[in-house]
């Protein structure tokens, strides 16, 4: 499609709003669980957990209640107990040889037993069905910069449209070797799913005017959707890695994503799979209405401002367990004296956060 032909703004800045889209209240997810999480481990599946032993549950769950999936109603430990379930489920054990109940190695190969029962339920999809029902009534969109490598945005996009129902919000800043164009032939392939704002100002860190914080901040607030995706057009899904991190924010997490990371005064660590301090903007869902009060605006650049807006959320993030069907592309290169200055630049407001002095300023 030519530039005549269809709508380009001159800035970012330009494009309007039609709604506050901000003022929707997220009915259909949980109330975000707000406990601290630095140096946390886990899951990321139901950290709130039953009552501890000798306490209470916590609000809202019975005492001793059944918890996880299918477990309602379950009767109390020993009720109708079977002599040897192992051997029932097709697994090891003698069904002449039940062994003395409080025998070590017989309680290590029935625990062992379970994770193998556990691990075939996964391996069926059932934990993955679990969560496509917890979700289906959760809007959710991918939100898109789109800064040339028209290659990639294609494949990209299109991993999008083949692997999940969500649909894709993508700002073309300066429609840089054709990426513009080729955001549009998908947009006319995938009308219902596909919405494409143009600009001429290009990005900041191709020599333009376009920064990545007033950029993402204009994507988040043309969104009216529960949960915002924060993706990288360098990125590409081999398979549904969505469901899992909108499943984890239905589930109380402030946001969910692909990477952790642990930042410091020293660097930035990879962290996860569970709870995590950080979490990098490759590919990371947030609940959009935290979001847009987390945001550095004033973020030129995207290396480091994501992990200062997901440090400025208040709540759990999370990395789901287990590898997620997402892979790079390969990288999209910008001048390093460039790199170098805005990296530095946004890390300082990361240390700021982490309550750190910024670089070249002494500790207190």
């Amino acid at each position: 499609m030519s530039e005549a032909a269809r709508q380009v703004w001159p800035t970012v800045r330009s494009i309007p709003v039609s709604a506050v889209t901000d003022a929707k209240p997220p009915g259909r997810l949980r109330p975000a669980r707000l406990e601290q999480v630095a140096g946390g481990s886990g899951t990321g599946r139901d950290t709130v957990g039953g009552a501890p032993a000798g306490g209470t549950a916590p609000p809202g769950r019975r005492a001793g209640a059944a918890t996880g999936v299918g477990t309602a109603g379950a009767k109390p430990p020993g009720a109708h107990a079977r002599p040897n379930p192992a051997a029932e489920l097709g697994f090891s054990g003698d069904p002449g040889q039940h062994g003395d109940s409080g025998d070590g190695m017989l309680h290590a190969q029935r625990t062992w037993d379970a994770s193998l029962a556990t691990s075939r339920l996964d391996d069926l999809g059932v934990n993955a069905e679990r969560q496509r029902v917890e979700i289906r009534d959760v809007t959710a969109a991918v939100g898109l910069l789109v800064d040339g490598w028209p290659a990639d945005v294609r494949a990209c996009v299109q991993s999008v449209m083949d692997h999940t129902g969500a649909k894709v919000l993508a700002l073309d800043l300066g429609d840089i070797d054709g990426a513009g164009d080729a955001l549009d032939r998908l947009a006319e392939q995938y009308r219902d799913r596909i919405f494409v704002w143009h600009v001429t100002e290009r990005p900041h860190w191709r020599g333009g005017t376009a920064t990545w914080g007033e950029s993402r901040a204009k994507l988040l607030r043309l969104d009216e959707s529960d949960v915002h995706v924060l993706m990288e057009t360098s990125v590409v899904l081999r398979g549904d890695a969505l469901t899992p991190l909108v499943a984890a924010v239905v589930e109380g997490a402030v946001a969910a994503g692909w990477r952790g990371a642990e930042p410091s005064g020293d660097g930035v660590h990879e962290a996860g799979p569970g709870r995590v301090r950080a979490l990098t903007g490759e590919l990371m869902a947030v609940r959009r209405s935290a979001a847009l009060g987390a945001l550095p605006e004033n973020a030129n650049y995207g290396r480091n401002a994501d992990l200062e807006l997901s440090l400025g959320l208040h709540g759990e993030l999370v990395v789901p367990s287990g590898p997620l069907p997402v892979d790079r592309l390969g990288a999209h290169d910008v001048p390093d004296d460039y790199l170098d200055r805005e990296s530095r630049r946004n890390y300082d407001g990361v240390l700021r956060l982490l309550g750190a002095p910024p670089h070249g300023e002494p500790a207190h």
